[in-house]
């Protein structure tokens, strides 16, 4: 009778180790999947695809890809990279005063322009993971310098990883880790400017 008791129980609790460890599994391909095409402004974002072809689909990017465009940015971004991007969503080029955008896309702004786009590019592909690696080895904030020469602070307020540009301005990243085939974008809430 002890001899059934235990195997009774050795069965439940290998049905029990089995049904967790099949739990997880499905947890951890169901995160690794969702995080191999990340939704961004209602478009699927394609790690086989570059900065360019993933931007030109998101609903929430046309003002930084009409920006690039009129930078003439467009090739640099679609080239080999590795880039780390921090792309600003319409709403917060929206946050910007009245009028800058649309003054900014002038042919006699490009060089303006291009100095505020490319001041949201790091060279590297800087992923979530290395950008804490940084924070870390820096006591807590990380100073990155951008493609325009300029530099950005990073650190962690809470969960949320936080940006402050060069005149105190600061950003949030509100969807981290949408890898491309030339780097990784993170969107962020706000437009980073320069001195």
């Amino acid at each position: 009778m002890k001899a059934n008791n235990k195997n009774l129980k050795f069965k439940i609790m290998k049905k029990l180790i089995l049904s967790a460890i099949a739990v997880v599994t499905m947890a951890v391909t169901t995160q690794v999947y969702a995080q191999k095409n990340p939704m961004v402004g209602g478009a699927a974002m394609y790690p086989t695809k570059d900065i360019v072809d993933n931007a030109v689909n998101s609903k929430d990017h046309t003002t930084l890809v009409a920006a690039v465009k009129a930078a003439g940015l467009v090739e640099t971004l679609k080239g080999a990279g590795p880039f780390t991007v921090f792309a600003p969503t319409n709403a917060a080029f929206d946050k910007l005063p009245a009028g800058t955008v649309a003054n900014l896309v002038k042919p006699e702004n490009k060089a303006t322009l291009t100095k505020i786009l490319t001041y949201h590019v790091v060279a590297g592909k800087l992923d979530s993971k290395a950008i804490a690696a940084a924070i870390k080895a820096g006591g807590g904030k990380a100073e990155l310098t951008t493609v325009e020469g300029g530099k950005l602070w990073a650190w962690m307020e809470g969960k949320k990883l936080v940006l402050k540009d060069e005149k105190g301005g600061m950003s949030t990243v509100t969807i981290a880790n949408v890898y491309q085939k030339n780097g990784v974008i993170h969107v962020v809430d706000s437009v980073l400017m320069p001195k």
